[in-house]
Parts: structure tokens; sequence; C-alpha cells
């Protein structure tokens, strides 16, 4: 069935606009393929829309957002340089609290879906070993949005004129309704998926982590039929480094603990730019979708940061606004295939050092000298060496060859979504 729907475009700063140029792209392949009409309306949102505007979340933008009249709204990072946030400093704004944290409170939007993903047979964009991949990583991260140490009063510590006072805070507050609500939203989506459920928490040492625990465990009991894991923050964030795929499952986190987490992960899969994310109420609908890193202003207008967290957002923004489900399966499936063809951006290729070939080398050495002796036991070491290194570097090359940019990506993806990749 075709159907028409509406989507707010927010831009963002730094890469956004070029990553929102691929969402797009994958937009219209759905559209042409499916007869679909995406209406596009363009508002300004972040640091840009300040320096334009004299507001980064203007407030036509802000009526727009919470006004209903959109069935989806796609969202680029926010963020300047060092040089441009200062100047953001001293003109009084602090980029965050007032674009990122004001849009999930006007929306409500308590759940944020990242999925953490990454097959055995790209294990080589993670900076583990391959054996600590194992089979594959297959997570997805929940974070509560909207309540905790973000969203509490806070005592500044620094003045406005660069003064530093005694003492600065910020109060970490959880109601039971909060924890409550976001709770059963992740026991649903285990339930969706057949999956086990891992709560985060630091109950040994805070008291919202004990009211986190005990509201978690009082929910379980609707959902006899999950198996529901417990694990210390500071745990988690040594066993997602050193056994990953044994969270593989529903991972449950409050506000600032999801926050640093769901970029752990994104460090463990090689790229931030490997993570989609949805920023919705599960229970209204409203949200927002999005990239989970940041605008990366160092790389912004090169065409080489990573288009895969935009595009999966856009997959996420057609499963669960529209009710495309086949349309975002073949957008999923795309994404996939770009990855199995041998692609990738310039920052999944792991560039070594000299120092990290020759332990490579010397590590293949040990495990394989004996087979190159028994296949020609005429072979010296210094020639096995020889043969283990021109092996490494042909690889190196090939890998090289697959590097695309942004760009290239974005066409990859459309390409196969209209083809289905013949």
């Amino acid at each position: 069935m075709r159907m028409q729907k509406n989507v707010l475009i927010l831009n963002g700063d730094g890469v956004g606009p070029e990553l929102m140029r691929e969402g797009k792209k994958t937009l219209r392949a759905i559209a042409q393929k499916y007869g679909h009409k995406f209406e596009l309306t363009y508002r300004p949102f972040g640091a840009d829309a300040y320096f334009k505007n004299g507001n980064c979340y203007p407030a036509e933008t802000k009526r727009l957002v919470t006004s209903g009249e959109f069935d989806g709204i796609l969202k680029g990072p926010v963020g300047l340089d060092q040089a441009g946030s200062a100047r953001l400093r001293a003109a009084g704004v602090r980029l965050e609290n007032e674009t990122i944290i004001a849009i999930r409170g006007d929306l409500d939007a308590y759940c944020c879906y990242r999925p953490v993903v990454l097959p055995k047979g790209l294990a080589f964009f993670s900076p583990l070993r391959p054996e600590i991949i194992g089979d594959g990583i297959d997570i997805l991260m929940l974070r509560e949005l909207v309540g905790g140490i973000y969203f509490g009063p806070k005592v500044e510590g620094v003045t406005e004129d660069g003064g530093i006072l005694d003492v600065s805070r910020d109060d970490c507050t959880y109601t039971r309704a909060q924890i409550e609500r976001f709770a059963h939203a992740c026991f649903r989506e285990a339930m969706r998926r057949g999956d086990r459920l891992t709560n985060v928490h630091k109950s040994n040492i805070t008291a919202t982590g004990r009211h986190w625990r005990a509201v978690f465990a009082e929910v379980a009991g609707h959902y006899p039929a999950v198996r529901m894991e417990e694990c210390l923050v500071d745990s988690f964030a040594m066993y997602l480094t050193t056994k990953p795929a044994s969270f593989n499952g529903i991972v449950a986190f409050e506000n600032m603990q999801g926050d640093i987490e769901t970029d752990q992960a994104g460090g463990v899969i090689g790229s931030l730019g490997l993570m989609p994310s949805a920023c919705i109420n599960p229970e209204t609908g409203k949200g927002y979708y999005e990239p989970a890193h940041g605008s990366a202003p160092d790389i912004a207008g090169m065409d080489i940061a990573n288009p895969y967290s935009m595009i999966g957002s856009v997959a996420f923004m057609l499963a669960n606004c529209f009710g495309m489900a086949e349309e975002a399966k073949d957008v999923w499936d795309a994404l996939s295939n770009v990855f199995a063809r041998g692609h990738m951006t310039s920052e999944l290729l792991r560039k070594l050092s000299t120092a990290q070939k020759e332990a490579r080398t010397n590590a293949a050495f040990v495990d394989l000298s004996y087979a190159f002796k028994m296949a020609n036991p005429a072979l010296g070491p210094d020639e096995v060496r020889g043969l283990i290194e021109q092996s490494y570097a042909r690889r190196d090359m090939e890998l090289e060859a697959r590097v695309v940019s942004t760009s290239q990506f974005g066409d990859l993806v459309s390409r196969y979504i209209l083809d289905k990749g013949d």
C-alpha cells in the first residue's frame, strides 16, 4: 500500500548535513521502489542554528517538533570544534542542554534504542582480537533518556566570567513511575525478540541504583517468560571488552550510565558510525531518529564519515514510525550487503603502525612457521617471515581498495535497495 509521510529534518552540525544527504537517498530509493511519498520539511537545530538565528533550538523548530504534524523526525548530531564551543560558552549557550536534552524532554522520548551488532565475518572492524568477538555480537542497548542526573537540578561551580566556586552539584533523581515505564519497555522488547534482559545498575553504592534494581525486579514478575540477569555497571564495562557476546540480548541502563556504555560499545565494534539509534516514547510513538555519535567537526565536509548510523536510523523510522517493516528490512539488508561485498568507510580500516605490523608478523610466524616448513622444507626463517609479510601486505591492499566515501556508501545502499543486489 502506497503511503505519504511527513518528515521533519534537523540537519544539525559538523557531518550532520552530509550524513543526512545519504539518509535522504535511502528514503528516495524506498519511495521509488514502493511508490511512497516522503514530504521533507527542514528546520534549523544546533550550533549552526544559533549562529544563524540567535537560538540553537528556535521557537518555530520547537513548535514543529511538538506539534504532532510530522510522522517522523530525523536528526543529525550537534556540536562544534573547541573554538566554536568556546564561542558558544562565551555567549552563555550550553548547547547539549538546550538542544538534545530539551528535545528529549519536549517529546518525552524516554527510551533510546541502540543496536550493537558485529557479525563474526566483520570481526576485523573491532580493535579487539577475533577470538574475543567470537561468533559475533548482537546486543540491543536500551537507555532511559529523560530522568537521572542529566535532568536533575544543578549548582554550577564555574561562574559566567570564569570564576571557580567551592561547590558544584548535579542531582540524580528517578521516580518509581519513570523506572517502571522504562522497565516495561525493556521487558516488552525482550519478549518481542525472544531475548534475555540484562539490567545494569550501581546498587552497591547509589540509592537510585537500589531503587532501579528493586523496580526492575518487581516488573520482572509481569514477564515470567523473560530471563533477567543483573550486572553492576563497572563490571559491565570490564566484561564488555573481554567477553562482549556474553551480553547478546537486551541490556538496560539508566541515563548517564547508558550514555557512557553505549559509546564504549561503539569502540568495541569498531566505530560509533556503526550505531544508529531511535529516541522515542514507546507509548505515544513520538520521538526522533539519529546517529548515536557526535558531529565530528574535524572531518566535516571531507566525505569520509560513515553514513551507516544515519541510514540505520532511517530504517528504525520506517519500521517504528511508519509501520513499513518490509521497507526497513530492505534497508538493513542493503547495509549488510555493502559490508558483505567488502566495502567500508575509512575509519573501519585499521591502519597499523610499523611496530604493530611487526608484532602481527611475529605472532603469525610463531603460529605458521611449522606449516610453511612442512610445505617447503628448504625455506629458511627469513623467507618464511617474508612470505607472511607479503600475505599481510596483499590483504591490506585489498582492504584499502574497498574503502568508499560517505556518498559512495550511500549510493551502494540505494542501488541495492532498488535492484535487490543484482
